[in-house]
């Protein structure tokens, strides 16, 4: 009797965790996202960018160098760093009122919000658990996001510089579009997936390099960056921007995810000087080196576009690399002390008042 009632619990429980599997795999259809069509991907062709079928770096800018596969897969598994906090993170509940004319609050990885002369821009926003299409697989959040998306203020734009899962979310789109009307600038193509996701054609904006679009009175500029994009097994059929955010007064650059190269200093040569730029720190590794910037180089890329106060993203997070979770921000913080750069490293969810910057504390040795 009990065999029977055991055998009877286990087809109950099998029955039950294959339909819980089956409803969280259902959207992992929509998360990939979909190849720009029509219109738009007669833009993507004309596009000065896409050579032979792809979107192209203007360097040679291979994802894993010949001979580096190996190494790097072993490094992933069998390294001995320490890829997450010993402690948690701490996080910072950010005040609603700015606290001058440019304000930042960091919410983690690459997602922030820059309040410039009374607009809101919200950067690269990722809500989710996971940067993955699927809820039960992919890199995890190391830390809870700082605010809930529901109690974000109203939002002027939402840039997006390409399409990794880790930059462009379905589940945060779906609740940006559901919850305010701000418009969604993004890199040629990416626009097929916002457009699966049910964002209305009126909100969104696709650049190409070095085109621009005004919104709420701010000039977006789509520059330059050397990275890749994909969702799924093909490559490169949408574009990956860094960005440009100019006010009457103020001037903001993003990166987003890049390797350094030299169209920094004429990105900065004709858009600079910047008041504050946001720079790709984490995830780089030797067997990248083209893709993804050192924290050195995101020194030589602050320098290179004239900016006055540098505030590191895209570290702390997600384990993306093999590197130690404390190690992006120590390199950078000893390297802006050589350079003499000004450079802030907020807590997630903390505001940052651009003119009156507070100095480095070290927050994260305490944790790592």
């Amino acid at each position: 009797m009990a065999g029977r009632h055991g055998r009877k619990l286990a087809l109950i429980t099998g029955a039950v965790a294959l339909g819980a599997a089956g409803w969280a795999l259902r959207g992992i259809p929509a998360a990939l996202g979909s190849r720009p069509s029509g219109d738009r991907a007669h833009r993507v062709r004309r596009s000065p960018q896409f050579r032979n079928g792809a979107f192209r770096n203007g360097n040679p800018s291979p994802i894993l160098p010949p001979g580096t596969v190996s190494r790097v897969a072993r490094e992933m598994i069998f390294g001995k760093q320490r890829r997450a906090p010993r402690l948690p993170v701490p996080l910072v509940t950010p005040s609603r009122a700015p606290e001058g004319d440019l304000d930042v609050i960091w919410y983690g990885h690459s997602s922030a919000m820059v309040e410039i002369e009374g607009r809101r821009v919200l950067f690269d926003p990722v809500w989710s658990d996971r940067c993955s299409p699927s809820p039960l697989a992919g890199p995890r959040r190391l830390h809870p996001v700082p605010v809930p998306l529901h109690d974000l203020p109203e939002v002027d734009a939402i840039v997006i510089s390409h399409d990794h899962y880790d930059h462009l979310d379905l589940e945060t789109v779906r609740a940006l579009t559901r919850v305010g009307s701000a418009p969604f600038l993004v890199p040629l193509g990416v626009g097929a997936h916002l457009q699966r996701w049910k964002v209305p054609a009126s909100r969104i904006i696709e650049l190409d390099w070095n085109e621009e679009a005004v919104v709420s009175g701010l000039r977006f500029v789509a520059t330059p960056a050397q990275h890749f994009s994909g969702r799924v097994f093909t490559r490169d059929q949408t574009l990956w921007a860094s960005w440009v955010v100019a006010g009457e007064r103020r001037r903001v650059f993003y990166t987003g995810d890049t390797g350094y190269f030299a169209g920094y200093a004429a990105i900065g040569e004709e858009h600079g000087p910047f008041d504050l730029s946001l720079v790709q720190i984490g995830a780089y590794s030797p067997g990248w080196p083209d893709i993804h910037m050192t924290p050195e180089e995101a020194i030589l890329t602050h320098l290179d576009v004239r900016a006055g106060v540098l505030l590191p993203v895209h570290w702390g997070t997600f384990n993306l690399s093999y590197h130690a979770w404390s190690e992006p921000i120590e390199r950078l913080w000893r390297e802006a002390k050589a350079r003499d750069v000004r450079l802030v490293v907020p807590r997630p969810g903390e505001r940052v008042n651009v003119d009156a910057p507070p100095p480095v504390d070290a927050w994260w040795q305490t944790i790592a």
